[in-house]
């Protein structure tokens, strides 16, 4: 076990992103790679929606130093190649999204889902195994609602099962809410926020912008 990189937390809004935290269903402590808001473009004011944390397991570190070491902030922001290694890399993953305006469940879900089903096909590799996953992660969410500070958490295994949890507040449990072994799935909602066309530019450049530091 390397020790943990030496990070600060970030804070988002309302929401602290604390260095580490211990994932629900992981026996792992995982470290802040970066964060960022989620918003939108709304007659001309960027309005913020959520508030996203990415943490990885250290041996993410000395996994991705071997190619991208010595690579800027902005190198490994413009490199998609960078944010696939992440998204696909053989360690856990866990991202935090914590509200700040109110959502429901299922207008998260449903966005989500849209988002994942646009990258599969996009490379052709949807099957009916996703089409299941798929269902079965709008399942999870449909009776959920969010209000401003609840969280919605993902932890992903190497094996490719993602663990889905809910909190009220920025807490994290200890137990998941549901598990979907759908190794794509478990991908696709990390990807699509920090992927290509990512839905938070801000959590990408902070995660390139921590990574550089780390991998010097």
């Amino acid at each position: 076990m390397a020790a943990l990189p030496n990070l600060t937390g970030l804070q988002i809004e309302a929401t602290s992103f604390p260095p580490s935290v211990k994932p629900p269903g992981s026996a792992n402590t995982l470290f802040l790679g970066g964060a960022g808001a989620r918003g939108l473009e709304i007659q001309g004011n960027f309005v913020k929606f959520t508030a996203i944390g990415v943490y990885l397991e250290d041996k993410a570190v000395p996994l991705l130093a071997v190619k991208w070491k010595g690579k800027t902030a902005q190198e490994l922001t413009e490199s998609d190649e960078f944010f696939r290694e992440i998204v696909t890399g053989p360690f856990e993953k866990f991202t935090q999204v914590t509200t700040i305006l109110p959502l429901t469940g299922k207008q998260y879900s449903e966005k989500v889902s849209e988002n994942c089903v646009a990258i599969w096909k996009s490379i052709g590799i949807y099957t009916d195994a996703e089409d299941k996953a798929i269902e079965k992660f709008l399942e999870v969410f449909k009776d959920q609602n969010f209000p401003p500070g609840a969280s919605i958490l993902f932890t992903q295994s190497p094996s490719g099962s993602l663990t889905i949890s809910f909190s009220k507040d920025a807490s994290i449990p200890e137990a998941g809410n549901a598990v979907i072994k759908n190794k794509l799935l478990s991908g696709a909602v990390l990807e699509s926020i920090i992927g290509k066309h990512g839905v938070s530019p801000e959590t990408r450049q902070s995660v390139a912008a921590r990574f550089s530091e780390l991998l010097k």
